[in-house]
């Protein structure tokens, strides 16, 4: 069942905050405070108080919004879960639902992927629809917040404030249809990152790697092969040559992005480093940003090959085709 990304809306807290005023990097030393000003990312959002699921609901309302979609005729809510929930036992996916007045819509969160939720949440959306013929209307959700008071993830990026929703349909219509995706995951790196909460407040949460060596060298590694496997066998199956595509993937680093591109022989869309600037690292906001971002590069029917990938581990390669409204030949998703 193709799937159209309709709008992809945003959710965006006013607050920004330069990177190079982190309270963290007061107290760095003068080697870790230059590293992290060499990431790439300038600025980032703040969310103050607003947890996920407002931001993710504050996205929602926006995609329906923007596209004049009654929320009631939703037929499915999707809430991409973040890694650190306000509440145990408590549904932060129906919390969405009741804040957007989705009232009618099948309800669920899907995550643990890290990064990749967003990509799983398509899946699991494509085939929700192909399971109901009825449905038309779907939404993805996510918030992003920093789960910690640092927001610099060593060695690899500083974590921005977000929300980001995207409006999908069974229908065809202007936007992005995904036309192919491939997961794929690796339990073997499942707890190479954890914050420890159990037994300490919230204040003293801190992301931590269990094996930095394992992070930079041998998962770098797989993931090189993983991405570039995926790649090719989604090219071949849909009868498409590297060189007839446009990439994007996610935000972490301009260092990283030079690594990919220099081991996958690719060229990314420069919305990736634009969106990294102003808003560091959203997590699994990050692709469906810079899908959306990419449209004033695209014509009518280019291809755009979306790469994400998680420490947990995880990786997606997905395939879209931009299609503009009738009367445009350029701009975002509508």
């Amino acid at each position: 069942m193709p799937l159209y990304v309709r709008r992809v809306a945003t959710f965006l807290p006013e607050r920004v905050c330069p990177v190079a005023g982190l309270p963290e990097l007061a107290a760095a030393d003068e080697a870790q405070r230059t590293a992290v000003l060499r990431l790439g990312v300038e600025r980032v959002r703040d969310a103050g108080d607003l947890g996920e699921v407002s931001l993710a609901a504050g996205a929602a309302s926006a995609a329906l919004a923007e596209t004049g979609t009654d929320p009631a005729e939703v037929d499915v809510l999707l809430l991409v879960q973040g890694r650190a929930p306000e509440h145990l036992l408590s549904s932060e996916a129906t919390r969405v639902q009741r804040l957007v007045g989705a009232s009618h819509a099948v309800t669920l969160g899907v995550g643990e992927l890290g990064c990749v939720s967003s990509s799983a949440a398509l899946a699991v959306c494509s085939g929700l629809f192909a399971a109901n013929p009825g449905w038309r209307t779907g939404l993805v959700a996510m918030g992003a917040r920093a789960a910690t008071a640092a927001r610099y993830r060593p060695p690899m990026t500083v974590l921005g404030d977000g929300g980001l929703a995207a409006l999908v349909t069974s229908s065809p219509g202007s936007g992005f249809r995904l036309v192919d995706q491939i997961l794929t995951s690796n339990g073997e790196y499942a707890d190479l990152f954890r914050i420890r909460y159990r037994d300490r407040p919230a204040s003293r949460w801190q992301e931590e790697c269990a094996d930095p060596h394992t992070y930079s060298f041998r998962l770098a590694l797989e993931s090189r092969r993983r991405l570039a496997d995926l790649n090719a066998e989604l090219l071949a199956r849909n009868g498409l040559r590297a060189d007839e595509v446009r990439y994007v993937m996610q935000n972490l680093s301009t260092g990283a992005f030079a690594f990919w591109q220099e081991a996958l022989d690719v060229e990314l869309l420069p919305v990736c480093v634009r969106n990294l600037r102003e808003y560091g690292h959203l997590g699994s906001a990050d692709v469906l940003l810079n899908l959306a971002g990419a449209a004033p590069a695209l014509r009518a029917g280019d291809r755009v090959l979306v790469m994400n990938s998680s420490p947990v581990a995880a990786w997606s390669s997905a395939l879209f085709e931009y299609l503009p409204d009738d009367d445009r030949k350029e701009g975002s998703p509508r």
